[in-house]
């Protein structure tokens, strides 16, 4: 399974970097999220849980974060090590435009389950969890930013 959920946010890329890359605080300013807790690391580096909501369904998996902030726009990356996603590898790409900045999450999954994992993940997993999720991610960091760029309080 690979799927990509994209948006563009108008205002500054520092910002919607700050807010992507700040995951312990997503539960305060993501509704979906019910926590993030650091488990080690930190900065640019870190082994979290992380908690969401799918409607009333609960996720729960153990993620590693990477910021790598070497090339012209950062790339943050979350290697999933624990829970139904483990193995799966994402990737928050970020790219400048003249009004604000494109945002890509990627999802690459393939399940060791045997005979019935690809197909679970294609047709579950993905659009139904993985996308619902991060479709409300960017929707809410979209809202954010560009609450901000309009001069409304800063989250």
């Amino acid at each position: 399974m690979q799927t990509e959920t994209t948006t563009s946010i108008h205002g500054p890329l520092s910002r919607v970097v700050e807010l992507a890359a700040d995951v312990e605080r997503w539960p305060e300013i993501l509704p979906h999220y019910r926590w993030v807790t650091l488990l080690e690391g930190g900065g640019e580096r870190k082994v979290v849980e992380m908690a969401a909501r799918r409607g009333r369904i609960p996720l729960r998996w153990h993620a590693v974060q990477e910021i790598d902030r070497s090339g012209p726009t950062p790339r943050i990356t979350y290697h999933h090590i624990w829970g139904p996603t483990r193995g799966m590898d994402v990737a928050w790409t970020f790219a400048e435009t003249p009004v604000g900045v494109d945002v890509a999450i990627g999802h690459e999954f393939r399940p060791p389950w045997p005979l019935v994992g690809n197909a679970i993940a294609d047709k579950i997993i993905g659009p139904h969890f993985i996308d619902y999720v991060a479709r409300r991610t960017l929707q809410t960091i979209r809202q954010i930013v560009e609450r901000e760029a309009r001069g409304v309080n800063r989250s």
